[in-house]
This record gives structure tokens, sequence and C-alpha cells, in this order.
């Protein structure tokens, strides 16, 4: 029994209830997300008080009676690096935790150039070392940092592993039982996940996102002057080529025709959108690690009918294999479309809800 007891005072020790981990402790289920894409990224004011009142807490209550499990969101470092706006995302994050909705905690940067700056990866590493410390008095079982956002690193996938091992050393000095989101090069794609040597940390979930095809997803948004009215015609799933191949012909402009015919000619269906995705899961298997899919979204220019059944179709085609997923995002075109600043109950696209799987609030 005395043995016992000073175990049991070891334990409190090491793990006081001011927000140290229990490390036996299961890690959060990230099923169902949604990114709250503006709120610390975008705000069209950095005065504590505004930034504060982005969202209701009505609006997140509605959020979690929807079905999400989770929100993850985005957080440009420049925005909160007083500690008067620091205190306002702590504050945001415990409003949103009471709702019973975790928070993944992913730093956005606007305008860094991690590949080429030293300067700007010691920034990214001073903001972890910041913002973990201040993480630390949070519901741990409900507080998930993200190293970072779409690291680009083209072509550099050692660079790219190496200093997100020295970020996730950073986060664990002040977080050692968290769970932490890492991801892969090339903008978070399933290449860079493919590419990324997994940690020797147990506790850490990995994060692809998917868009793919972009030229559907996007309207082909990297190629700059098509007819983007014609390409939000393309259809989802390409279940007739020769129909799509007469959409295609409705465009007057030869580049935009080329591309339409491409997309139509790759013949994208559920199986196809499934092909990359079994190869994410198939590295996680390999490798006894959780995956997560951080983003995923598709315009709501996008004609709805291919829209919606692309969005059910890679949500079913995730949750089939336990990844979990979110949306992008609440408050932008790619999903919910929510305007910004949100009011104070915003009307949730029950479409692309139902896409999701999921129920619409009262």
């Amino acid at each position: 029994m005395r043995g016992l007891c000073i175990g049991l005072l070891l334990l409190a020790w090491l793990y006081p209830a001011s927000g140290r981990a229990d490390p036996f402790a299961a890690p959060p289920a990230l099923a169902r997300g949604i990114n709250i894409t503006a709120w610390f990224r975008f705000p069209a004011s950095r005065d504590p008080a505004a930034l504060g009142a982005y969202l209701s807490d009505q609006a997140l209550a509605d959020l979690r009676a929807t079905g999400f499990d989770f929100v993850r969101l985005a957080v440009d470092p420049q925005v909160v690096d007083g500690p008067a706006q620091r205190s306002v995302l702590i504050a945001a994050i415990r409003r949103i935790q009471r709702q019973g909705l975790t928070v993944v905690v992913s730093p956005h940067p606007d305008d860094w150039r991690l590949e080429t700056s030293p300067a700007d990866r010691e920034r990214l590493s001073a903001f972890w070392k910041t913002l973990a410390a201040a993480l630390r008095p949070l519901d741990p079982a409900h507080t998930v940092p993200e190293v970072l956002n779409e690291p680009v690193f083209t072509n550099d996938p050692a660079g790219w592993a190496a200093l997100q091992h020295r970020l996730l050393a950073d986060i664990r000095h002040a977080l050692p039982h968290a769970t932490v989101v890492l991801t892969g090069q090339d903008w978070g794609s399933i290449g860079g996940l493919l590419a990324l040597p997994p940690e020797d940390d147990p506790n850490v979930i990995y994060s692809f996102h998917f868009y793919d095809p972009a030229e559907l997803t996007s309207l082909a948004a990297y190629r700059p002057g098509l007819d983007r009215t014609a390409v939000a015609r393309l259809p989802f799933p390409v279940d007739d080529r020769m129909r799509c191949d007469l959409t295609a012909d409705r465009s007057a402009d030869n580049a935009t025709r080329e591309l339409m015919r491409y997309y139509c000619g790759l013949g994208w269906d559920a199986s196809r959108i499934a092909a990359p995705i079994d190869r994410a899961a198939a590295w996680g298997r390999a490798h006894h690690v959780r995956l997560l899919a951080g983003e995923f979204g598709a315009s709501a220019d996008l004609n709805p009918a291919a829209r919606l059944a692309w969005l059910h179709t890679v949500s079913d085609t995730l949750a089939k294999r336990d990844i979990g997923w979110a949306l992008w995002g609440y408050d932008d075109v790619m999903g919910l479309g929510v305007s910004r600043p949100p009011a104070r109950r915003p009307r949730l696209d029950s479409s692309v809800l139902t896409a999701l799987g999921m129920t619409p609030p009262m």
C-alpha cells in the first residue's frame, strides 16, 4: 500500500491537473472536422475585441449539433504575435472546446519562405515555443497542435523532414504528451506524405490534403485565362466520356476545351478518387500510424450535381478507410461558404452537409 501511495504521488507530481496530459489517455478522435479559415488568418481587424467576436457560441454549438467533432483553426502567426491577440486565440480555443469540439491549431503563415529563409524558419520555431507554452493549460485531450499547413519544399522532402523534426521537438518541450499533427511536403499532398520518413513518436497523426482533380475542384485555378463558366459544367463522376466531351465542346475557348477534354479522358470516378487515398492508407498501415485528411473541398461555382457527388465520394472513401477528415472550410467557398464575418447564427448549407452524411441543425 505504501508503494502504491508513493506511485500515485509521483504520477500526480509528473502530470498535475493544470494542463499536462494523462500519458495513458487515448488520442483525440478526429473523425469529422471543419476548417475555420479566416478567424485568425485574414481578420478584418487585429483589435482584440473585434478578433474575439468573429464567431458566436451559438454558431459553434450548431457545428457540434451538426455532427462535427473537431475544428481545424487556421492561424497566421503574424496575427497572434502580440500577447493580447494570443490571449484572444487561447480564449477562442476554450470557447470552441466548451461546445464539445476538439481544436487542431494549424499555423498558416501568409508570406514566409521557409524553404529558402533561415529567418522564417526561426520565426516558426519561436512561434511554436511561445504558443505551445500558452496551450499548456488547455484540456490536453482536445488541443492538437499541427506543425505547419502545407509545407512546400519542392523536391526537398529531406529538408522538410529535418525542419519538422526540429519543430516537433519545440512543441514537445512544452507539450510532452499532446497529440501532434505532422505532414509531408509538396503542399501537404499524398505524394509528400509517401516521401516522409515517420517520426519515432507514438502520439502523432499524419495529415494530407486532397483536392484531386484540381481541374474540377478549383475549376483549374492553376491555369489563368480559362473560361471558368465552361469548366464549372464538368461532370463528376465521368460515367459517359462522350457526353463529357460534348460538355467540353460547348466552350468557344480552345485552351479551355482542351483542358476539359483532358479531364474527361482521365475518367474521374469513385475508383479513381480511391486510388491515391488507398496509397496513403497503405503507408499508414505500414508504419502503424493514424491519418487525417486535414483539408478537402470543391468550389461552390462548380455545378451542384458534380460538387455534391465529389464531396460525398471523398468523405465516404475516407470514412471507409478510418481516415478522419476536415472540410475546407466553414467560411470559404470551397466548403460551407459562410460569409465573413459570420452572422450570429449562420445558415449552414444543407446540401453540402447532406453530401457529407451529416444532419443540418434545426
